[in-house]
């Protein structure tokens, strides 16, 4: 009786798999890394709109890596579908069953290998080893595990903050801010719906007014583009820029986008220092009339403008938004009793990966200060603390966190800070990329191919149509037990120190 094996090298070694294992092979797949993965682990990858680890062969039998090698990917056909990265995928094969020898194989191991036998390939010199995959992996990715139930992204329970647009408990007021033409303007959170990159592809729109930029698509509709330069009477940029952003919200039940220069920050507003703009200002007709009031922060020396969306346009304006395509689609639709959870997250980049964090953990997101004070005897994680108007907040280098290199241009970082039920730390990342809201039933759960050290990624966010997986961080895991101890510690240390 034959049985048939997909061959494969790996650093000039000869492997096989019983092919019945193989669901196909393709070319090795761009992948979003997960931070602290096991060694064998490279990442999660998009395949026709399904999340999948890839494991490296490399790593599971314990060679040094080879990026440039490193060519193909092998699909395990499973319950839970896995993809193997490997150098060379060589032939399909079939093999008489007493042609396998299992003795001779178990004395050829080289450590880390685990093998179910070996032949011959040519029938003569060339040892193919025949893998035993699901003991590799189960060995690299499962023996630190402890037993927890598989559960879906539920929302972070924060004793303060939410999405409702208060934040911290107190009367304070989560704004969404950004630039316009060299000043800060700002939106209220809760009337955000997204905040993304500008499209590579839109539809301009003939005879419309300069502010009216065209149409592009968003999820399952067509998404109107407006300039906020011209909606504020400013003369549009020339040229664009990659800083720009689209910020996305709702204007009298139609969906719109808003063009700003670029993002600046979320921050908590005190009530109290937010004034409604005065009568004479509201009752002209120019852009001061699209403004509802200022914010006053940092003892007057910075000013945001606050928008109220309803404001932004004429009426005659609104009914051309509504007739060129701002009605809501299929997936955004707000029927009574029908309408999806949708789930709101800040997406930052570490290199070339993006996480989410969900909004309600977020309290702001700011420039990283000049002035960070270290402490003697800190982990190495923790740069140091910061005095964040009266409070002491430590701050974490999310790089040197998830133990990736330092990084050159840090012009573009920035401080997230975020809450969890007993700390409150800001995190440097190096860019705030985007608001992504999405429907909760959307949210895939992460693969069951980890061990302790990545259950901090709760879920993923597949965009397939833009090529992008963004891991969702539990904000409670971002430190280990051991660390959120000595967090503890360290804070009582700095506010002795700072205060």
């Amino acid at each position: 009786m034959a049985e048939r094996f997909l061959t494969f090298r790996v650093d000039g070694e000869l492997y096989a798999l019983p092919a019945n294992q193989v669901a196909e092979v393709i070319r090795l797949p761009a992948m979003a890394r997960v931070p602290h993965a096991p060694k064998g682990l490279l990442g999660l990858a998009n395949l026709r709109g399904s999340v999948l680890p890839v494991a490296s062969v490399r790593g599971l039998v314990g060679i040094e890596e080879s990026a440039e090698a490193t060519t193909r990917a092998i699909v395990l056909d499973g319950a839970a579908p896995v993809a193997l990265a490997v150098d060379v995928v060589e032939a399909l094969v079939a093999v008489e069953t007493e042609q396998i020898e299992t003795r001779q194989a178990e004395l050829a191991t080289r450590p880390g290998e685990r093998l179910k036998g070996a032949f011959a390939a040519d029938g003569r010199n060339a040892i193919a080893k025949i893998l035993d995959i699901e003991g590799l992996i189960g060995a690299a990715f499962r023996q630190e595990a402890r037993a927890r139930p598989r559960r879906a992204l539920a929302r972070v329970a924060v004793q303060e903050g939410g999405i409702d647009g208060k934040a911290g408990g107190d009367d304070r007021q989560m704004l969404v801010s950004f630039d316009v033409a060299g000043q800060e303007y700002a939106l209220a959170l809760d009337v955000v719906q997204e905040i993304v990159d500008t499209p590579e592809a839109l539809a301009a729109m003939p005879a419309s007014e300069a502010l009216v930029l065209g149409v592009t698509p968003f999820r399952d509709t067509l998404l109107p583009l407006l300039s906020l330069r011209g909606l504020l009477g400013f003369t549009n940029r020339v040229e664009r820029t990659d800083r720009e952003k689209i910020v996305v919200t709702r204007v009298g039940g139609a969906l719109v986008g808003l063009l700003a220069d670029r993002m600046r920050s979320i921050f908590p507003a005190d009530t109290d220092l937010i004034e409604k703009i005065p009568p004479v200002l509201s009752a002209r007709a120019g852009g001061e009339a699209k403004i509802s009031a200022i914010y006053r922060g940092e003892n007057g020396r910075r000013l945001v403008s606050v928008l109220a969306p309803d404001q932004l346009f004429r009426e005659d304006v609104m009914q051309r938004l509504k007739a060129s395509g701002g009605s809501t689609g299929e997936g955004d639709r707000e029927a009574p009793g029908s309408q999806r959870e949708q789930r709101q997250f800040l997406v930052f980049r570490l290199g070339d990966d993006e996480f989410g964090l969900p909004i309600e953990a977020v309290d702001e997101v700011a420039r990283v200060p000049d002035q960070i004070t270290r402490l003697p005897r800190t982990p190495k994680f923790l740069e140091g603390v910061i005095n964040l108007r009266g409070e002491v907040l430590p701050v974490v280098d999310q790089r040197r966190r998830f133990d990736m290199p330092a990084l050159h241009e840090r012009t573009a970082r920035r401080l997230v800070v975020v809450r969890t039920e007993r700390h409150k730390a800001g995190l440097i990342v190096d860019s705030v990329s985007e608001v992504l809201r999405c429907p909760a039933d959307e949210i895939e759960p992460a693969p069951n191919l980890s061990n302790e050290t990545v259950k901090l990624v709760h879920g993923v966010v597949n965009l397939e149509q833009a090529g992008r997986l963004v891991l969702l961080l539990d904000p409670a895991e971002l430190l280990t037990r051991a660390e959120r101890g000595l967090l503890d510690t360290f804070r009582a240390k700095a506010e002795r120190a700072v205060l």
